[in-house]
């Protein structure tokens, strides 16, 4: 690693996010006696899921927000949890409603996107959000992609004229991350694994968003000196000795040696997503309060 390289540190920085919405949540409850709640739905009994729902349960009571469980066991009926989206939709004290996916395949998980009300939609994965997000309107953003762009407008300030690539095309983190970057005036490709010589592609990004899900298939001898590189992927490899280790989509040993500044994995844009779960939440019960937008 060369001095001039930054470790993007997202534990730090969600941290700092986390004070600031503890501060904007005792505000709006002093001045407006109104406290955000966020529904968190899990179905079954997936090990990764529970760990996800009882960290988001922690983290929003931490800042102060009510925190609504609801764990359901893994032959729910496809129409009982809908039954229960309709309830929160009309509960006033709640204000973000996320169901944890994946769900049980029994479950239509897009018709369940399609039953949380927009407003409420603290995912921004409802196809009402999807298309404000891509026409530039304001809606509820995407945890991941938002948590990224927090993270690349902090390390390189004005993202305007940059030319970036987001490696992945999902409509969880690729299509939302091409639009957030061309709303700050990027030039955005967006390349997935039909894209011919990636590696040629990558090599003229001055910002890279890995987001495909294999573990270190961006190489070191990829990227452009002096770019920033936003690692989204979590795999878990085994190491020769047979322990488990936790890397990116980004070969960091490599990429480090020649990235400006590069997230780590874990550590970078992991911790983000759940701090930004909760800043949509508090943006939400502004919105649905007709409240001043709380700034974050």
């Amino acid at each position: 690693m060369t001095t001039k390289t930054k470790i993007i540190d997202g534990n730090a920085f969600s941290a700092r996010l986390r004070d600031t919405l503890t501060q904007k949540v005792h505000e709006m409850r002093d001045s407006h006696h109104v406290t955000p709640g966020l529904a968190v739905v899990l179905v079954g009994e997936d090990p990764a899921s529970q760990v996800y729902v009882r960290t988001k349960h922690k983290r929003t009571i931490e800042v102060g927000m009510k925190s609504f469980m609801h764990t359901l066991p893994a032959d729910t009926p496809e129409h009982e949890l809908l039954t229960l989206i309709a309830g929160l939709n009309k509960d006033p004290e709640v204000h973000g409603i996320l169901v944890q996916l994946p769900v049980p395949k029994h479950i239509d998980s897009q018709k369940i996107i399609e039953a949380i009300d927009p407003a409420k939609d603290v995912d921004g994965f409802h196809p009402i959000n999807v298309g404000r997000l891509a026409s530039g309107g304001e809606g509820m953003v995407p945890c991941t992609p938002l948590g990224s762009m927090m993270l690349l407008k902090d390390c390189l300030g004005k993202l305007g004229g940059l030319d970036a690539v987001v490696i992945g095309r999902s409509n969880i983190v690729g299509k939302p991350m091409a639009h957030l970057l061309l709303k700050e005036s990027c030039t955005v490709t967006i390349a997935h694994s039909q894209t011919r010589d990636l590696p040629e592609v990558v090599r003229r990004a001055d910002i890279v968003v890995a987001a495909v899900g294999k573990a270190e298939m961006v190489r070191g001898d990829w990227l452009k000196p002096g770019c920033t590189v936003i690692d989204v992927g979590i795999n878990r490899i085994e190491l020769p000795d047979g322990t488990k280790k936790l890397v990116g989509d980004v070969a960091f040993d490599e990429a480090v040696k020649v990235a400006g500044a590069i997230t780590p994995v874990p550590g970078g844009v992991g911790p983000m997503t759940i701090a930004v779960l909760l800043r949509n939440t508090l943006v939400a019960a502004a919105r649905l309060h007709n409240l001043p937008d709380p700034g974050v």
